[in-house]
């Protein structure tokens, strides 16, 4: 298969301009066939539901190159629900899965030169978007919907690699409350971290570790990805609370940990002062899988875990995931979309 002229090797976790894009339009009580559109460029009305009353849902997943040539996305059926889901919750007409599925593929192999080849570390970021269209003054949802969805190569969301960092607890600032929107992927969610994401690393650490907005007590998420401890006898635990976003790589990860590693498995309300109690501890999510974490400061004191290397079970984890993502080891869950090229 023909390749762009890329440094595959050195890509940055970014957008690239690619041949085209899809775009579907919903109107009248039904969607529209796929428009391929090479510009990149969107045309709105000044007006629309997106800009003005935050109408605006999406995701990312990435396609990957095995080694024998086969091109597949991971767990794409997952984020067609969720994306239906986040538009259900703030009154969008939700686009079916179905089509989302065919649009992952139409794209992923209209773009196929983009994919990046096997062994670079780098992967083909797919981005879905549903927005409000009508042009509205009045605080109402849009009649008009546009489904797009677009694709870019990109690198390691850290170039650094599997490095761990460091977290700070924001006990003031919130990204999302009870009964709100922090279980859908949506835009007001993200503009809400951006205040908070300065500050701490205003502060010198690399991202924050939210607080729930009811109690002030229990861990959210860590910025834009869900969160996990280690606990020292060797349980995967990890924070439930309907403020929180369902994220696809966590769900998986839980898998991993009590099919393939034998642990013992907890979603459930986790007191912040649990961090000072577990062995190793990440954040996760599609854009960088597994971010080890090297320590979490909470108020005057710090949970450190282990130190510059990454933990044996984060390390474990990350490489039995990664490893189904690229074809390296058998998918035996049925995770991976082939796209037919």
């Amino acid at each position: 298969m023909h390749k762009a002229n890329l440094d595959w090797g050195n890509l940055s976790f970014g957008y690239m301009k690619t041949n085209c894009h899809l775009e579907y339009y919903f109107k009248d009580g039904k969607w529209s066939e796929a428009k391929v559109v090479k510009d990149d460029i969107l045309h709105l009305h000044m007006s629309s539901t997106c800009l003005h009353y935050g109408q605006e849902a999406f995701e990312g997943m990435k396609a990957f190159t095995h080694k024998d040539g086969k091109v597949t996305v991971f767990r794409a059926d997952e984020n067609a629900r969720r994306m239906v889901k986040s538009a259900e919750k703030i009154l969008m007409q939700p686009f079916p899965e179905a089509m989302f599925l065919d649009a992952v593929k139409q794209i992923v192999k209209l773009n196929k030169e983009y994919i990046p080849p096997y062994g670079k570390g780098a992967s083909l970021y797919i981005r879905p978007l549903l927005i409000g269209v009508s042009g509205i003054l009045g605080v109402r949802p849009s009649d008009d919907y546009l489904f797009v969805i677009f694709v870019s190569p990109v690198g390691p969301y850290f170039k650094e690699g599997l490095k761990p960092i460091d977290l700070y607890v924001e006990e003031e600032m919130k990204r999302a409350v009870p009964g709100g929107t922090g279980d859908a992927k949506v835009g007001g969610n993200y503009a809400a971290s951006l205040r908070v994401s300065k500050k701490v690393k205003d502060l010198g650490y690399k991202e924050v570790l939210y607080l729930d907005a009811a109690h002030n007590r229990y861990l959210d998420e860590s910025g834009p990805a869900n969160f996990f401890g280690i606990t020292k006898d060797k349980k995967y635990v990890t924070p439930k609370s309907e403020s929180i976003l369902p994220s696809i790589t966590n769900k998986s990860l839980m898998t991993l940990a009590k099919e393939e590693l034998g642990m013992a498995v907890e979603q459930r309300p986790v007191d912040v002062n649990e961090i000072f109690d577990f062995a190793e501890a990440g954040c996760c999510g599609t854009a960088a899988v597994i971010t080890p974490v090297r320590s979490i400061t909470y108020r005057d004191k710090k949970a450190i875990y282990t130190g510059d290397e990454t933990g044996p079970v984060c390390s474990a984890l990350y490489k039995k995931l990664t490893a189904i993502q690229l074809g390296d080891e058998e998918d035996k869950y049925g995770w991976n979309m082939e796209i037919p090229l």
